[in-house]
């Protein structure tokens, strides 16, 4: 991942992540040439097509130049920033003069080894507590930007020809505090964050502090910005805005690899889906009881949470339906563990991250994985290691008012049931017609290796459980 271009510069290149992955998107850096940085030290945070990670540096040095500006995607193994170490680390100041953006000045097909520490991009990379974030430096003048590397600094800095338009710069600080999500939020927004007024704890500010900054209402907080439009179209509008009647949104980071992960799936696995209405006025009573439960103080207590335990039953009395298409070696592979995914709608997009070996926890340690696993994914910190091996998922298409659908498969994985929207509605009940919770589930499945039969078995089984919640103790 890093390389010696000569006895006094090193390249840091853009880690290999795995699974896959062969691309990341730089979203922000938090160092400039000149700036002296060390081992272990976050110079840049950037974006998979699974997760938002902050990069460490493994040396100590001092910054001879940035090859790629923030927004760029840049290819595993390319090189992103180029240090001075050793006895050449003085000459940093100068910038590099062979520093391009659009040809890095070393490729990986034309370096040997790589040696020493090899930083991964795994979850978050270095915890905040042991990075030191530096203020950022005031914009710089663009007719000084001599060499390219100043060019691309200029860039970054408001100045280049991509910059956005953006509200005016306030005085130079501190950088402002926000999660990547919310950077993310604010950046589609067109909102500078330097100006949004935070409420979060330390400072931080929140997904609703950036909305404040653009909701136009009488006695409007301090410091928040005007309504976000699209901005019109100017030689310094960025390449998403071609007109003022469509908006152009670039396909990358999440957006890509589940669309390319749908596609995948919609064609190779023959999908079946089949509905059920069910009555689960049962289940939402025990759902307000357990809220009431001292050992589920301080749990997220919710319908999810006893239909992805009917769903648990349900793969119990039949396991076959836990299992993958092996192509290569044209076999079924039967799973004796679960790992549910939870479909999840996150600021960056679409993810599915999984409880592991959910079969084994009892109803509070689900709650709590339930929990964390919700909470990890909106703030945007959830790992790359959570939204692998999952066996079977769950997305909950309800809360969005939607009665039901036909979900895709998750790759690699035989069956996903979709929850609807919870509503009451007339229904014979005792040979009455009654007010009744009522909802609607659909089970698609991987036809290739569960039949109807089977397919039938599971969602009725599901269904049986949220009308008779009692049933979680007699089919246990």
């Amino acid at each position: 991942m890093t390389t010696m271009t000569d006895s006094s510069v090193r390249e840091f290149k853009m880690p290999d992540v795995g699974e896959g992955l062969t691309e990341a998107e730089i979203l922000k850096w938090y160092v400039e040439p000149g700036d002296t940085v060390t081992d272990g030290q976050v110079v840049c945070e950037v974006e998979t097509a699974k997760a938002a990670v902050e990069l460490p540096i493994p040396y100590d040095g001092v910054v001879r130049a940035l090859h790629f500006p923030e927004g760029s995607t840049v290819d595993v193994g390319t090189s992103i920033i180029a240090v001075g170490v050793g006895d050449g680390a003085a000459a940093a100041a100068e910038p590099v003069q062979e520093a391009v953006a659009d040809t890095p000045a070393t490729t990986g097909a034309e370096e040997p080894k790589p040696e020493g520490r090899q930083p991964v991009l795994v979850g978050y990379g270095v915890s905040t507590s042991s990075t030191r974030r530096r203020p950022r430096k005031g914009a710089k003048d663009p007719a000084a930007a001599q060499d390219a590397s100043a060019a691309i600094q200029a860039e970054m800095n408001g100045h280049g020809p991509s910059a956005p338009a953006a509200p005016a710069a306030p005085s130079a600080g501190d950088r402002p505090l926000a999660k990547p999500p919310v950077r993310k939020l604010a950046k589609d927004l067109g909102v500078d964050l330097a100006t949004v007024v935070p409420s979060g704890p330390d400072g931080v500010i929140t997904r609703e502090d950036v909305h404040a900054a653009v909701a136009p209402a009488p006695g409007e907080a301090p410091g928040a910005a005007p309504a976000a439009v699209a901005p019109a179209p100017s030689p310094a509008a960025p390449a998403s805005y071609d007109t003022a009647r469509e908006t152009r949104v670039p396909v990358k980071g999440v957006r890509r690899a589940t669309a390319a992960a749908m596609v995948g799936s919609a064609f190779t696995a023959p999908h079946v889906t089949e509905f059920v209405t069910v009555d689960v006025t049962r289940t939402m009573k025990l759902v307000e009881a357990l809220k009431q439960d001292k050992e589920y103080t301080g749990l997220r207590v919710n319908p999810l949470l006893l239909i992805s335990k009917a769903l648990l039953v349900a793969i119990r009395r039949n396991p076959e339906i836990n299992a993958s298409w092996d192509e290569a070696a044209q076999e079924i592979v039967v799973k004796h563990y679960v790992n549910l995914g939870i479909a999840a709608a996150t600021p960056r997009g679409l993810i599915v991250p999984n409880i592991k070996d959910a079969q084994a926890q009892t109803l509070p340690q689900l709650a709590g994985s339930l929990g964390e696993l919700v909470s990890t994914a909106r703030e945007g910190r959830t790992s790359l290691a959570a939204m692998q091996g999952g066996t079977v998922t769950i997305t909950n298409v309800g809360v969005f008012g939607v009665d039901t659908g036909t979900p895709i498969l998750n790759p690699g994985e035989s069956a996903i049931l979709a929850v609807g929207a919870i509503k009451l509605q007339p229904w014979v009940h005792k040979g009455k017609v009654k007010p009744r919770q009522v909802t609607t589930l659909a089970l698609s499945f991987d036809h290739r290796l569960v039949d109807g039969e089977l397919g039938s078995k599971v969602l009725a089984d599901v269904a049986a459980v949220l009308e008779q919640p009692k049933r979680l103790i007699s089919w246990a």
